[in-house]
Formats: C-alpha cells, sequence, structure tokens
C-alpha cells in the first residue's frame, strides 16, 4: 500500500471520528456555538487564500455556486450534524453519515439526470436498508426500555444527520463544476468564509453569554482539534492522496468512516452497538464497495 492511500486511510478515520468528537463537545458547549468556533478555527488558518487579487478572478456565476456550497455543505450540514449526534448515538450517526456515495448517485440522478449503474443502484438500496434498520432497532429497545421519548429524540438525531447527508450531497453535486475552474483549497477557503458569515448571527449571542470557566480545557482542546481536523487536516489528506489513487479503491476507504465512529462511541463514549448496527454497517459498507468496482470519480468528502 502506497502513501496516497495511507492519505485517503487517514482522511476517513478524521471524518468518522469527527462524528464522535462532535457528539463530546455539545455534551457541554451549545451547537450554535461550537458551530461558529468550527469556522473561526478554520478561518484563522485559510485567512490568507483570501487574497483580494485572487478573489478579483472568480466570476460571479462561480460566487453564486460558492454560496450554494456553503449553505449547503457547511452551515447546514454542520448545524444538522452537530444536533443529530446530539441526540442519537456515535455509531448510529457513523452509518448514517457513510451513505453519502449512494445519496450523491441518487441526487446525481434526481437532478442531473446521471442513470446509476446496476451496482450503484444496489448501493443506493443496501443504503436505505442500513438506514432503516438503524431505526427500526432503535424504536424497538425504546419500546422495551425507556419508552416513546428515548425513540422520538433518537429518531430525531437520525433524521438530522440523514439530512446532513443529504446537504453533504447538494455539496459533492454543486463542487463537480467548480473544480474544474478553480483550485480546490480556494474552494475550502470561499465556503467556510460564507459557512462563518451565515452562522455568525446564530452563534455571535452564545459566544458573549457563555460561561466559559464551566468547559474543561480537554473539551476546548477537543473544539480545537474538530475546527483543524474537519476543515483543514482530512481535506488536506484526501485531496492530496484523491489525486494518486484509482476512484474505485477510494471508495472502498469510505467503508472506513462508520467504523471510526463506532470505535470512537465504544471507546470513548461507552457506547455499545447491537447486532442491528451490524446488519446496518455491513449493508452499508458492502454498498460502497459494489458501487467503488467500476467507480470513476471518488466518493465525496466530509467538509
Amino acid at each position: 500500500m502506497n502513501r496516497y492511500a495511507l492519505y485517503l486511510i487517514a482522511a476517513m478515520l478524521l471524518v468518522g471520528s469527527n462524528v464522535g468528537v462532535g457528539k463530546s463537545v455539545v455534551a457541554f458547549i451549545p451547537v450554535s456555538l461550537f458551530a461558529l468556533l468550527r469556522f473561526v478555527i478554520a478561518m484563522a488558518v485559510l485567512w490568507p487564500l483570501l487574497r483580494p487579487a485572487k478573489i478579483r478572478l472568480v466570476k460571479r456565476s462561480e460566487w453564486a455556486n460558492l454560496f450554494l456550497q456553503a449553505f449547503f455543505g457547511t452551515f447546514m450540514f454542520t448545524l444538522l450534524m452537530l444536533n443529530g449526534v446530539q441526540r442519537t448515538s456515535a455509531v448510529a450517526a457513523g452509518v448514517i453519515t457513510s451513505t453519502i456515495p449512494a445519496v450523491v448517485a441518487l441526487f446525481s440522478w434526481f437532478f442531473l439526470k446521471e442513470r446509476p449503474n446496476g451496482r450503484a443502484l444496489i448501493s443506493i438500496a443496501l443504503a436505505v436498508v442500513g438506514v432503516v434498520v438503524i431505526n427500526v432497532a432503535q424504536g424497538t429497545a425504546s419500546a422495551h426500555g425507556s419508552g416513546s421519548a428515548s425513540h422520538d429524540t433518537s429518531l430525531l438525531g437520525n433524521l438530522m444527520v440523514l439530512g446532513a447527508v443529504c446537504c453533504e450531497s447538494f455539496y459533492v453535486i454543486l463542487s463537480r463544476r467548480l473544480t474544474q475552474t478553480l483550485p480546490a483549497i480556494d474552494i475550502c477557503a470561499y465556503t467556510h468564509f460564507f459557512g462563518f458569515l451565515l452562522i455568525l448571527p446564530l452563534g455571535f449571542s452564545a459566544l458573549v453569554s457563555f460561561n466559559y470557566g464551566s468547559v474543561s480545557l480537554s473539551i476546548w482542546s477537543l473544539v480545537l482539534w474538530y475546527g483543524l481536523s474537519a476543515s483543514i487536516f482530512s481535506f488536506w489528506l484526501w485531496m492530496k492522496g484523491i489525486r494518486h489513487v484509482d476512484g474505485s479503491l477510494a471508495g472502498v476507504f469510505s467503508g472506513l468512516l462508520p467504523i471510526a465512529a463506532a470505535l470512537y462511541g465504544i471507546v470513548f463514549l461507552g457506547e455499545r452497538p447491537t447486532i442491528a448496527h451490524g446488519i446496518a454497517l455491513a449493508c452499508v459498507v458492502t454498498g460502497i464497495v459494489l458501487a467503488s468496482m467500476k467507480a470513476k470519480t471518488a466518493p465525496p468528502m466530509i467538509s
């Protein structure tokens, strides 16, 4: 295995573990404040890329596309994902998040009229089965355990994570055109800047009123890590590796995402995966492998 494949593996492990990291943080910090801090950290690193000379070269139509990418892929994705993991398990959220390649294929079919092949259709079907299995299993467990309130919370969390998956899939579709004319790292900088502007009104009140002393240094370390990992490290590793690795192999690496999320949930959050989680994970990973066998492009990167 060459070093570029290792870059992709590291990127997927970071993305998957960030699902659990986000759940750890939102237990102590409001989602709106955490989301704002994520963009502040990202912009502190990406700010040098926003040079006036480069910005003037971006066309008006490209700015419209960048704003839509930022709205779906950074702003809405972050809010839905963080609110979702607050209400469901990291294991469930990881499995649902790993359906992004299948949802991208589905949206490309609906919106771009790119009819998927047989393997892609099976992948979409397996992804749907995986999500259904998780929700049915959580509903059954709640009926025999803590009651409907717990089930309603888990279902809402799962739906929010699924909404984040849909937003990220829109981001991927929108980015296809821009990557032909703008450097990927510039797209990252512009979309995070728009994301910062969008989240600022929601997070400002929490920013000035939050009791920062009530949060331990370890949690603040996770906030810093999440901002750097989600916006910078995973993006750089993915773009560095995908240029030298066949798309079909890169697709298989997407299966590491739910595994990393599950491991974080088990080791650091004390979660206990069930047989249903295993079935759902097997469905999704099998679908990813099948769809990747003839893939010509890489699966999407979580923003």
